[in-house]
C-alpha cells in the first residue's frame, strides 16, 4: 500500500507493508493532524491506536515510516534525534515498523513544528 504524506512546502509518498499497525492507519485514511518535530524527525497524532508489534525498534534507518504506539503517531525520521548516537536515527521509544518513504527523506526536512500534515491513500 502507498500513502501520500503532504504538508504545506512539500509532499513525499511512502510504501507500507503488510502489518497490523499499516491495517489500523489504512482503517483511519485520510486524517490530518498538527506536525510536531524532534531533531531530524518529524512526528504527529493519528486516530490509530495499535499495540505495540513483536519487531518494534527503536533505532531505525533514515527514511523509515514508524508508530509510535506511546503517542498515538507516525513517526518519520530523516536523520539524528536528540537522543542519537552518532548519525543514527533513534526514536524515543521502540516503534512499530510500517515501511519506507519512497525517494530522499530529507524532503520531510521542510516540515515546521504546527504545519498541518495529511496523510491519505496514494493514487
Amino acid at each position: 500500500m502507498q500513502i501520500r504524506i503532504s504538508w504545506p512546502a512539500g509532499q513525499v509518498t511512502a510504501t507500507l507493508d503488510e502489518t497490523p499497525t499499516a491495517k489500523a492507519l489504512a482503517a483511519v485514511l485520510p486524517i490530518t493532524s498538527t506536525a510536531r518535530t524532534w531533531g531530524e524527525e518529524v512526528y504527529f497524532e493519528t486516530p490509530a491506536s495499535p499495540a505495540l508489534e513483536a519487531g518494534a525498534r527503536q533505532v531505525v534507518e533514515p527514511g523509515t515510516v514508524a508508530f509510535w504506539t506511546e503517542g498515538d503517531a507516525l513517526a518519520l525520521p530523516y536523520g539524528p534525534t536528540p537522543i542519537s548516537r552518532g548519525e543514527e536515527s533513534r526514536l524515543a521509544s521502540p516503534c512499530n515498523v510500517l515501511g519506507r518513504i519512497d525517494g530522499d527523506p530529507r524532503a520531510l526536512a521542510t516540515v515546521r513544528p504546527g504545519d498541518p500534515i495529511r496523510v491519505e491513500p496514494a493514487s
